[in-house]
């Protein structure tokens, strides 16, 4: 199963894909005895999911996937600027 997914699915992460539509995602996740598979579908609309590239395989982080279960569209949203701790060996964030 982890040749055919490219990644361990026992690592903790999620394994999302969707139908042609695009209003149907498929959630495969480990839940630490087997796997567990969620199915949210939208009655009217379609999910913004990130195009993937030549490879067929997106990573994205658990903000941005529950922006998309959520009906947002990440590409349209504004990140914020956050502080950030200044790094001491690069001296150019000091």
């Amino acid at each position: 199963m982890a040749a055919a997914l490219g990644r361990d699915p026992a690592s903790g992460d999620l394994f999302v894909s969707k139908n042609r539509k695009g209003n149907r995602l498929k959630v495969l996740a480990w839940a630490g005895d087997g796997f567990a598979l969620y199915l949210r579908r939208l009655e009217r609309g379609t999910f913004a999911f990130p195009a993937a590239g030549g490879v067929g395989v997106v990573v994205t982080p658990a903000a941005q996937l529950a922006m998309i279960l959520g009906g947002l569209d990440p590409a349209a949203a504004r990140s914020r600027k956050r502080y950030a701790r200044p790094d001491p060996a690069n001296p150019r964030t000091v």
